[in-house]
C-alpha cells in the first residue's frame, strides 16, 4: 500500500478516468493548472477505504503538487505531495481528528498522517510518520 508504482496521468486526456469507485484522476491535479498528475495507486486505495468507511464524500484539497506549487504553499522540501503519494482531505460532516483516527487503522505501521484544524493529511510513504498541527505549531505524535 505504499507509493510503489506511482502512475503519471494527463489532466486533459485522463482527467475523467475513474481510479476507484469514488475517485477520478482530476481530483488529484495540482491547483497550478499543470497537465501532468502523479498518483500512487496505494493512496487511492486508502482514500477509497476512508470514503467507504464514513459513507460520505471525501474532498481532496491538495493532491499532487509540482515543485513550484509546493514551494508557494510552504510545503516540506521532501513533501509526499511532490511524488503523488499524499493528499490533504476533508470528509463531509467528519472532523479531521476522526479521519486521522480511522486512517491510523488503515496505516498502523507505515504512511504519514497529519492532523490540521480543517483537514487531514494522508500519505503512503514506506515509513511511519505522525504529526499534529492543530495548535499552529507542529508536534510529533505516536498515533491518533
Amino acid at each position: 500500500m505504499n507509493g510503489a508504482g506511482v502512475k503519471a496521468y494527463s489532466k486533459a486526456k485522463d482527467g475523467g478516468k475513474s481510479l476507484s469507485a469514488n475517485f477520478k484522476v482530476r481530483e488529484f491535479a495540482c491547483s497550478d493548472g499543470t497537465d501532468t498528475i502523479f498518483i500512487a495507486p496505494g493512496l487511492v486505495g486508502v482514500l477509497q477505504q476512508i470514503r467507504s468507511h464514513f459513507g460520505k464524500a471525501v474532498t481532496i484539497n491538495s493532491g499532487y503538487r509540482t515543485e513550484a506549487k509546493n514551494k508557494a504553499v510552504g510545503g516540506a522540501a521532501y513533501s509526499q505531495h511532490k511524488y503523488g503519494t499524499a493528499a490533504d482531505i476533508t470528509v463531509s460532516g467528519v472532523t479531521p481528528a476522526e479521519v486521522a483516527h480511522y486512517a491510523e487503522t488503515i496505516l498502523p505501521n507505515m504512511g504519514g498522517i497529519g492532523l490540521y484544524k480543517t483537514f487531514t493529511h494522508v500519505d503512503v510513504r514506506a515509513v511511519r510518520s505522525r504529526w499534529n498541527s492543530t495548535s499552529g505549531k507542529e508536534i510529533a505524535v505516536k498515533g491518533f
